[in-house]
């Protein structure tokens, strides 16, 4: 197995006539939506240019994030309920895949992912198939809050260790997932597990021989956006947990600690 995937690639830029000719109906978009009237349409609306299916999970929504969307050629799914970002993204995902579709991108609806680089992610996804890729945003500190940065890194140390090669941004929700992941794979969705959902899919699909590449992009956040939904110390000590858990059903995987450790800090010229 290759332990240089997710090393931060820069692709080169991928026009909109490429995706609209060669990959338009091979892939759907997820939006999972809470409270995102200030933002969702003009998310929408973008992804919207990329590709005809984009499928928006309002999750129970208390304000006007639904009428946003009325004028909107999208899919639109609605929990009754508040339930969560993972139960959220299951759906859509289960909804995307009824269209048959080679790739599933999620990403967020608060304006922090620019739907303009689904190309450059894309672009990625064709060299490396069988890869989940991801929009890696930690590259550009600067920008990032203090708090969240390095709630960050403590995850990816872990989910690093867990999975077995070095993630550089394991908390990033815009992600390019190979269909095919899917199949038979099945995943918490409580709402306890909203931000607990991406990190356990990563060790899952490690297990299956499925690994993440990670493309730069910029860390983007919208002055007019809500509040973020995550919140660092809670969820990184889930996130901790099942990690925990993880590593004692294998041992605590000394081999994972060595190559998302110490074999990149060794050998760095390997990994690059």
């Amino acid at each position: 197995m290759d332990h240089r995937s997710d090393q931060l690639n820069e692709p080169s830029k991928v026009s909109n006539d490429h995706v609209h000719s060669s990959k338009q109906g091979e892939f759907a978009v997820i939006i999972p939506a809470y409270n995102e009237e200030a933002t969702i349409h003009d998310v929408a609306s973008r992804a919207l240019a990329y590709t005809p299916l984009v499928i928006v999970v309002d999750d129970g929504s208390t304000d006007q994030t639904v009428a946003h969307l009325e004028d909107l050629p999208v899919t639109l799914i609605k929990n009754a309920l508040n339930s969560g970002k993972a139960a959220s993204l299951w759906k859509g995902i289960q909804a995307a895949r009824q269209h048959d579709v080679r790739y599933i991108i999620s990403l967020d609806g608060d304006g922090q992912h620019a739907p303009e680089d689904i190309p450059r992610l894309l672009a990625m996804s064709e060299d490396k198939p069988q890869h989940i890729i991801i929009g890696a945003r930690l590259a550009d500190k600067s920008v990032i809050p203090a708090k969240r940065y390095y709630a960050n890194r403590v995850a990816n140390f872990w989910l690093a260790w867990a999975a077995g090669y070095p993630i550089s941004d394991s908390q990033s929700g815009f992600r390019v997932y190979p269909s095919e992941l899917f199949d038979g794979l099945e995943m918490p969705t409580r709402k306890r597990d909203s931000f607990v959902f991406e990190s356990e899919i990563l060790i899952k699909a490690a297990r299956r021989g499925i690994e993440c590449t990670a493309v730069a992009i910029p860390a983007v956040y919208a002055e007019n956006a809500r509040p973020s939904h995550f919140r660092g110390v809670r969820d990184i000590t889930l996130i901790t947990l099942m990690v925990g858990r993880s590593l004692i059903t294998r041992g605590f995987y000394p081999l994972g600690l060595y190559r998302s450790c110490i074999k990149p800090y060794l050998f760095p010229q390997h990994d690059k």
